[in-house]
C-alpha cells in the first residue's frame, strides 16, 4: 500500500527552485509499506482461522520537511490519501516449531491526491487505482504471556506506475521483499496491559523500465493498551519509519518520519467481529511529508 507522504523528492541542485521542482518530480515514496496501519497489539496474529480484515487508512498533509526536519513553506502542499484495503487472512492448524504456519493476501484500492507549488506554477493531480498486490506467509505462536509472530512477504508490481505521474499513481513499478517480525508481551497476569512492537524491513528491487533502485526502509509500529473490559482495548500507538540506505541512480536523502496517537479496539464475540480505530499525529519528519493518518480497521472471523 503506497502512499505519496512517505517521500517527496530529493535533490542535489542548489536553490530553493530547483527543490520545488524535484518534489514534483521524484515523488514516489522508498516503502510500500504504510505505517499505522497496525496499532494495539500489532505484533498478535489470530488463533487459526479464516478472517477478512478491512483497512481505512487516511492521510493529510499540508507540510513538506527538508532533510534537516524544516519545513519548506514556499512548497505549500496539499496532499490527500485515501486507501480501502480488504486481506484475507487464513491462520491454519499446521505448526511449526510450536508455531501456526498462515497465509495472507491483500490488494489496495485507493485515491491520492497532490498540489504542490513550484517554480513554473501549481503541480495538481490525483488519481484513483488499485495498487499493487501483496501475499505473505506467516508463522505465530502464543506464549504465557508473550505473543510472537514472523513473516515473509512480496509486493508485486502490478498498480498503474506510469512516469508521466508518479507522484499520484497507486503503483510503485517494483518488487520489494519485506521481512516481519515482532511481539506483543503482557506484563501481568490477567493480560490487562499490553506492549506490541513489530517490525518490517523492506528491500526494495529496481523500477521497470529505468535504473532507479529505491533504498531499503525499516519501519516500527506499536503500542500500549490496557483492556478496560474483557473485548475493549485503549491506548497509545506510535510508527517511526525511516529509509536507511540510499537509492540507487540518482542518490538521496535519507527520509524518516515519526507519529503517535490514541487507539480504541473493540471486538464483538457473539458475531465475531471488531475493529479499531486510531488517529497519529506525525511530530517530526525529514525529507517527507509531514501530517496525520487516521485508520479504521474492520475484521470479521468466518
Amino acid at each position: 500500500m503506497k502512499s505519496i507522504r512517505n517521500s517527496l523528492a530529493r535533490t542535489t541542485l542548489p536553490g530553493a527552485a530547483a527543490l520545488l521542482l524535484a518534489c514534483v518530480a521524484q515523488a514516489q515514496p522508498s516503502a510500500h509499506y504504510v505505517p499505522g496501519v497496525e496499532g494495539l497489539k500489532a505484533a498478535t496474529l489470530p488463533p487459526p482461522g479464516l478472517y477478512l480484515r478491512d483497512y481505512n487508512v487516511a492521510y493529510f498533509s499540508d507540510r513538506y520537511n527538508d532533510s534537516n526536519g524544516d519545513e519548506i513553506s514556499a512548497a505549500d502542499p496539499k496532499a490527500f490519501v485515501y486507501a480501502n484495503v480488504p486481506r484475507l487472512i487464513w491462520i491454519t492448524d499446521l505448526k511449526l516449531l510450536g508455531g501456526n504456519i498462515g497465509v495472507d493476501a491483500l490488494i489496495p484500492i485507493q485515491y491520492n491526491s497532490l498540489e504542490i507549488t513550484t517554480p513554473g506554477g501549481p503541480f495538481d493531480k490525483n488519481n484513483f487505482d488499485f495498487g499493487d498486490v501483496f501475499a505473505e506467509a506467516t508463522w505465530s505462536t502464543h506464549l504465557k504471556q508473550f505473543d510472537i509472530s514472523l513473516a515473509y512477504g512480496a509486493w508485486m508490481p502490478t498498480g498503474n506506475s506510469s512516469t508521466e505521474n508518479p507522484n499520484v499513481e497507486s503503483g510503485l513499478g517494483y518488487w520489494t521483499h519485506m521481512f516481519t517480525v515482532g511481539a506483543t508481551w503482557y506484563p501481568d497476569s490477567q493480560k490487562k496491559w499490553s506492549i506490541s512492537a513489530l517490525n518490517r524491513y523492506e528491500i526494495n528491487l529496481e523500477k521497470e523500465d529505468t535504473e532507479l533502485t529505491k533504498g531499503d526502509v525499516w519501519t516500527i509500529e506499536g503500542g500500549i493498551g490496557y483492556a478496560v473490559a474483557p473485548t475493549v482495548d485503549v491506548g497509545v500507538v506510535s510508527y517511526y519509519q525511516r529509509q536507511l540506505t540510499r537509492d540507487e541512480n540518482p542518490s538521496s536523502a535519507l527520509d524518516s518520519v515519526v507519529a503517535v496517537g490514541p487507539e480504541v479496539s473493540v471486538f464483538y464475540p457473539r458475531i465475531t467481529f471488531g475493529w479499531s480505530l486510531r488517529y497519529l499525529y506525525e511530530v517530526m519528519s525529514e525529507d517527507r511529508l509531514q501530517g496525520h493518518t487516521v485508520a479504521l480497521t474492520l475484521t470479521k472471523r468466518f
